[in-house]
């Protein structure tokens, strides 16, 4: 019998949680969930400011904030100080779901709008944190499902304003949809291929062919030396902050969703990882996850960037490198830190075309609706669940196609049915507790 067997790392992992890792490969690692990721953290941010029409510098300081957000969120979830961070290799960025009501507010005020109503609405999750168990109650798999197909649904078409945009002067009227079509189809090839390595770099393979595709026709264009300097400090509230009343509702509601959206993500990282995904020390962990969430997502307000929340990207990395350690969180941290502080990388992300931009946005909201039906067909669609779902999707994409009729409502009111996100979304939640009938079983996550 061995006298001092070595402990290997649960589920196969070659690395386990709290294992540390020598330096070469956890930069390795690293790099390749930093990959993963990137492209996600910094879209939302060029997404808003192709469709609000942000000057290039503003567009670049966005960007660079984004991977600021994601470092400083990053690094409290793998770090876990005190009551803060899941302590899981769990990664943050701005989830699609906040693109709705951060497009209303900016078309309202603009940039301190949006920024302060982010600031405004962010306790929502540091006040969520302690009520976890009861939340889930609410927010069944049903619920979450509609309100996931229609973020889904409800950004969609801003992805084919950028594909038949012109990419330049002189352009066929087709040439936009012929390069996010360039997009798509180094997706596809990438998942068609089979390999772990290809299906997790697909989004970069599709954002490599846009480019070359617009380099090769002469509709890529570098952006100029030095936009914002050779680094980019964060600049506290540096578009200043402003508030509206009727806007807190609907970005409260998807603080709520993003809150959900977390701890699915952190549940499936526990399970990754070895660890049980029910008890007190689940529980414990997922609520110090959401409060590393909040903070970050007031940090980033004030800082000038989106709201941030957990994403599950990287749980496919774990699972083909073989490693959850969260020390590598540590490396990932610094790596996004340095992209965000050089404007270098910034720079040329905001010189993407609008079809480049618009082909992988609309792959990605495409899969945002395709994740909501999961949730919808895990749920079943019995008499009661259909009804639910279906005047939960009548309102939510009904109620904003009226704007004469929103023009006669109270400004709250207003707000509240000109997101379909939140108005369907309210509408599901108010049947499921209303209407009696079989009900499927609560969100696993957490225990009380």
């Amino acid at each position: 019998m061995e006298k001092n067997p070595v402990q290997r790392p649960p589920n196969g992992l070659v690395y386990g949680l709290d294992d540390r890792m020598p330096p070469g490969p956890a930069l390795l690692v690293s790099l390749q969930q930093v990959s993963a990721m990137v492209v996600g953290v910094i879209t939302p941010a060029l997404l808003l400011s192709n469709i609000l029409k942000f000057s290039p510098a503003d567009t670049a300081y966005l960007t660079s904030m984004a991977l600021i957000a994601a470092a400083l969120g990053t690094f409290l979830q793998t770090t876990r100080i005190g009551p803060v961070g899941s302590g899981l290799l769990s990664v943050t960025g701005t989830s699609f779901a906040f693109i709705q009501p951060l497009m209303q507010a900016g078309r309202v005020g603009g940039l301190p709008l949006m920024f302060g109503m982010s600031l405004a609405a962010a306790p929502v999750n540091l006040l969520l944190a302690p009520f976890l168990p009861k939340l889930r109650r609410l927010f069944s798999p049903l619920v979450c499902g509609i309100v996931v197909l229609l973020i889904g649904i409800s950004i969609i078409p801003e992805a084919m304003y950028g594909i038949i945009a012109s990419p330049g002067p002189g352009a066929p009227p087709w040439a936009g949809a012929a390069i996010a079509g360039c997009v798509i189809a180094a997706v596809v090839a990438a998942q068609a291929v089979g390999q772990p390595w290809t299906r997790l770099a697909g989004i970069l393979f599709g954002v490599a062919a846009g480019y070359i595709a617009c380099a090769a026709c002469g509709y890529l264009h570098a952006p100029p030396p030095n936009m914002n300097g050779w680094i980019t400090l964060p600049r506290l509230a540096p578009h200043g902050l402003a508030f509206r009343w009727e806007f807190l509702l609907p970005f409260a509601f998807i603080y709520v969703v993003s809150v959900i959206e977390s701890l699915g993500d952190m549940t499936a990282t526990a399970q990754l990882s070895g660890l049980e995904t029910r008890g007190p020390e689940h529980g414990l962990r997922m609520r110090a996850g959401i409060y590393a969430d909040g903070i970050t997502t007031v940090i980033s307000a004030l800082i000038g960037s989106f709201p941030s929340t957990t994403y599950a990207q990287n749980n496919g990395v774990i699972q083909i490198t073989g490693v959850a350690s969260r020390y590598v969180g540590r490396w990932m941290a610094a790596i996004l830190a340095l992209l965000g502080l050089f404007p270098f990388v910034a720079r040329w992300v905001t010189a993407m075309p609008p079809a480049v931009l618009g082909g992988l946005a609309l792959m990605l909201f495409g899969l945002v609706s395709v994740a909501g039906l999961r949730l919808i067909s895990r749920a079943g669609l019995s008499h009661r669940n259909g009804l639910v779902v279906a005047l939960a999707l009548a309102v939510g994409i009904g109620a904003p196609s009226q704007a004469q009729w929103l023009g006669t409502l109270p400004p709250i009111l207003q707000a509240l049915l000109q997101s379909g996100v939140a108005a369907g979304g309210v509408t599901a939640l108010i049947l499921n507790l209303a209407l009696r009938g079989d009900q499927e079983a609560p969100v696993a996550f957490g225990s009380e």
